[in-house]
């Protein structure tokens, strides 16, 4: 192998383990701000074999438990149940609730695993359906009657095709 040739493999080699480096770095660094996401049952039982640190930054997603609700009166901390279809995780949050936030609803919650079924949320996110409407938009359509897709009807066009 003549020289140039080391000269330039040595040159590609030390580049490459620059980016190997700094893409490493990189994911290590971002690792931190990972929030990862669970359900009440993944808290409790494991995800594929762990279980989430306490201590750990985390997402949860679930179920509010009617009846499971209680506010402070005194200031805005309130404390709910989520559930999925197995145990329910606690979680505590200081705060304006979202407007779509009730008992029996959907929510996102981002926060620290405290103890084991217990969270510290900083951020409450609730979930809607496609069936949902703003309020504003809710009104000015009142009276309105509307008809889903899947029930409109069939009409035929001059081709003789039909079409919906």
């Amino acid at each position: 192998m003549n020289p140039r040739r080391k000269q330039r493999l040595a040159v590609v080699g030390i580049i490459g383990f620059l980016i190997v480096s700094a893409v490493g770095l990189m994911l290590y660094a971002l690792n931190d701000s990972i929030d990862l996401f669970y359900t009440p049952s993944e808290i409790i039982e494991g995800k594929n074999g762990q279980k989430p640190q306490i201590g750990q930054r985390l997402r949860i997603g679930g179920m509010v438990v009617p009846g499971s609700v209680s506010r402070d009166s005194e200031s805005l901390a309130v404390s709910f149940d989520l559930i999925d279809t197995g145990p329910t995780v606690t979680v505590t949050y200081t705060g304006i609730l979202p407007d779509l936030f009730r008992e029996g609803q959907g929510i996102v919650a981002t926060g620290v695993l405290t103890d084991v079924g217990a969270i510290k949320a900083q951020e409450v996110l609730a979930k809607h359906d496609e069936e949902y409407m703003p309020p504003e938009l809710a009104e000015k359509m009142k009276g309105i009657k509307h008809v889903k897709p899947e029930n409109m009807p069939t009409y035929e066009s001059s081709n003789g095709a039909g079409s919906k």
